[in-house]
């Protein structure tokens, strides 16, 4: 089917964000078990991302980035990084941290073991 002449388009909030380069939550990984279980770990969030979107299609991760002390998920609802960051604590246990802004719009997410 054709689009009409007329139909505005328009992004979602999250493609904005990712479009945009604006997460709204950060979730950083730290420590040796980090380091010797990595792909254990990520597949803990993206599957955490997974179940987040089968009811709240706007929560996605929008990157994983190695750093040299450990690694960075960024996402597109705060939401999403404190889940990502409670799974972790429940399977791993370790050191999680939550700090929001003072307008609770971002979320800074550690977990570290």
């Amino acid at each position: 089917m054709a689009q009409p002449a007329r139909a505005h388009v328009a992004l979602c909030p999250a493609c904005r964000r990712i479009r945009d380069g604006y997460p709204a939550g950060y979730l950083t990984m730290r420590g040796p078990f980090l380091q010797a279980h990595k792909q254990e770990i990520l597949n803990v969030a993206r599957n955490q991302e997974a179940r987040a979107q089968a009811e709240h299609p706007l929560q996605r991760i929008m990157a994983i980035e190695e750093q040299a002390d450990g690694v960075l998920i960024t996402t597109t609802d705060p939401h999403l990084a404190r889940g990502i960051g409670e799974a972790l604590y429940r399977a791993y246990q370790g050191v999680l941290e939550f700090r929001y802004t003072e307008e609770g719009s971002l979320l800074r997410v550690r977990w570290e073991r």
